[in-house]
């Protein structure tokens, strides 16, 4: 897990929080774990088509930043988020993102709206 200095201001240690965010396969991680109680690697190497090794990486991203947690039993690997907030958080964004896309939109379509400018000759 992140080693939260209490020296640093909180903004600093909220952007590690989300540097541990910034990848759109850890995203993706996240949401798998997210719609289940937990997965499995192999379950997750089988949703995100990635390869072991490139899994296994953004998972170490993903626990070192105390997103989410680990448990072998026998010779699986299970992961679950660390806390139910980061679930919270992915609902948060993707309803912010729709915002964002519907107001871009709209935007869009008032510029398509506009009379055609005839070329300049």
């Amino acid at each position: 897990m992140v080693v939260l200095d209490e020296r640093r201001p909180l903004y600093e240690i909220k952007a590690n929080l989300f540097k541990g965010l910034a990848h759109p396969h850890r995203i993706r991680v996240l949401e798998i774990l997210s719609s289940n109680d937990e997965a499995s690697v192999s379950d997750m190497l089988a949703e995100t088509g990635l390869e072991a090794s490139h899994l296994s990486q953004h998972l170490s991203v993903l626990r070192r930043y105390g997103l989410v947690v680990s448990e072998r039993r026998a010779s699986v690997v299970y992961y679950r988020l660390a806390l139910p907030q980061i679930a919270e958080l992915l609902r948060v964004a993707r309803v912010l993102l729709g915002e964002i896309l519907t107001e871009q939109h709209a935007q869009l379509a008032s510029v398509e709206s506009l009379p055609v400018i005839p070329d300049a000759r």
